[in-house]
């Protein structure tokens, strides 16, 4: 049996998503010694972006429903402030 070296990358989940407000987010892979280098990324015309480094995923808030789920054992996004 001969196994394919190639992941299939359609089929593969975002590391972690992230939901923002904004069309330009910046990415340092949590910080701290196991972090990247800052990075600022414009979301596209869909409103998501992948980080190149981490895989992070970034979501304009709105746009959720057109994203997949996330990958089991990734970190829920931050729940949003509450407004008075």
């Amino acid at each position: 049996m001969q196994r394919s070296s190639k992941p299939n990358i359609k089929n593969m989940q975002p590391f972690e998503t992230i939901l923002v407000d904004s069309n330009v987010v910046a990415c340092n892979g949590g910080g701290g010694p196991l972090g990247h280098p800052r990075v600022y990324l414009n979301l596209s015309a869909e409103g998501k972006i992948e980080c190149p480094y981490c895989s992070r995923l970034y979501v304009l808030r709105g746009k959720v429903a057109e994203t997949p789920p996330a990958a089991p054992g990734a970190h829920p996004p931050p729940a949003a402030p509450a407004k008075p």
